[in-house]
């Protein structure tokens, strides 16, 4: 007798519409709430140039780990009873990364190395397993990722048995060796080299994913905003903070979310290399994004805790969140749509907060005016971009001949 088909692993792409979002992918991001959280928390209470980078590199790390699951779970279909039992045993190594963030340069190290390690290593030879029999070339592009993920993975668990500024030093090196692998298309060899074309993903599903995590971490900004203000006085000054870090949310929201993320999500599903603008738009530019937001979050704390005062360390936290947030935006948005610039209206923001950081620094401000401020400059871009986009909507087109 014929052994029975084997059923495969992957998404069934009929090429109509983009892969929906599932519940249980949706149930992983909720570890990488705790992270985001578990990340503002570190930055808040190590808020020096010390405590910048190593939380700058754990960012980056938590962000990698979840970029490269939603490549994976692009192909695969999480409805497959094996692919979701990949995925919850990624949420347990999530958990524990996680839970060592706040220790990862002190006593939990090894258990931060090691849970990330097995969850890169882990999930790319679980892809490897579940190609076989399909689609050989990308079978082969993640037999070539799971070579350099072991690599890097040596670099993390030494940097893990190892202390201080050696830590420190053993994964950075790691992370560039996983943050170079795309662009060297992870060339291995004997085994050569992956190409764009290797990398058919689903545009609007990792449209819809990389915009969830964003909405993860405004999430999480609200969520510091009102667990701070809850247990603060109801006094003008404290109320003005409060009313100051939720409309800054809100603008972040609204520059995100009015127009450019379903403009980029229209742009890479009508792309013929949506593998290239997935690559930059959504994986390399996307964590300044984040990062902004994490950021401001940490900046709406200082500003509810200590409106009245506030250091150079405050100051940076306080400008540099909205000018992550909008270099950010503004990159992606000139990656994702038909610009020679990136949107004038994001580069009159970021010469704002860079006039605002020479100002700051000369008049020493309070934390509540210099969070004003730098909301107002939020809200001024977002007001821009609407009415420009709006003009620019109701001009007449030219006839076509």
């Amino acid at each position: 007798m014929t052994p029975p088909a084997r059923r495969s692993l992957l998404r069934n792409r009929d090429g109509h519409e983009h892969g929906r979002v599932t519940m249980v992918e949706l149930f992983f991001d909720l570890v990488f709430v705790f992270a985001v959280t578990q990340l503002s928390h570190t930055l808040l209470e190590h808020l020096d140039l010390a405590g910048a980078l190593q939380t700058t590199l754990l960012f980056f790390a938590v962000w990698w780990v979840w970029v490269y699951t939603s490549w994976c779970t692009n192909w695969l279909d999480p409805e497959r009873a094996p692919v979701r039992l990949m995925l919850f045993a990624l949420m347990l190594g999530g958990l524990l990364l996680s839970s060592s963030l706040p220790q990862a340069f002190a006593e939990r190290g090894l258990l931060f190395a090691g849970a990330y390690a097995a969850m890169q290593v882990g999930r790319t030879l679980f892809m490897v397993y579940a190609l076989r029999g399909h689609r050989s070339e990308l079978r082969r592009n993640f037999v070539r990722i799971a070579v350099w993920l072991m690599v890097s993975a040596t670099l993390w668990i030494a940097g893990g048995l190892s202390e201080g500024q050696a830590r420190f030093a053993w994964w950075a090196a790691a992370l560039l060796i996983e943050f170079a692998g795309p662009w060297m298309f992870f060339w291995v060899p004997g085994l050569g080299r992956s190409s764009i074309s290797d990398w058919d993903v689903d545009g609007g599903h990792l449209a819809e994913r990389c915009a969830l995590f964003v909405i993860i971490a405004l999430g999480e900004s609200i969520l510091v905003t009102g667990a701070t203000f809850a247990g603060l006085p109801l006094d003008p000054v404290h109320v003005s903070a409060f009313a100051i870090a939720f409309v800054g949310s809100v603008a972040m929201w609204w520059l995100y979310f009015d127009t450019g993320a379903e403009r980029a999500s229209q742009r890479i599903v009508a792309a013929s290399d949506p593998g290239r603008q997935a690559r930059i738009a959504y994986t390399y530019q996307h964590p300044l994004i984040v990062a902004g937001i994490i950021v401001c979050a940490v900046a709406d704390e200082l500003v509810l805790m200590h409106p009245g005062h506030v250091d150079n360390a405050g100051m940076a936290a306080i400008i540099g969140g909205p000018a992550l947030y909008l270099l950010g935006n503004a990159l992606f948005k000139w990656t994702t749509n038909d610009r020679r610039t990136p949107p004038l209206s994001h580069l009159a923001g970021l010469a704002l907060l860079a006039a605002l950081t020479a100002l700051a620094l000369s008049l020493h401000p309070s934390a509540l005016v210099l969070g004003g401020a730098t909301t107002a400059i939020l809200v001024l871009v977002a007001a821009w971009e609407w009415l420009a986009l709006r003009r620019g909507a109701s001009q007449p087109r030219p006839a076509a001949h």
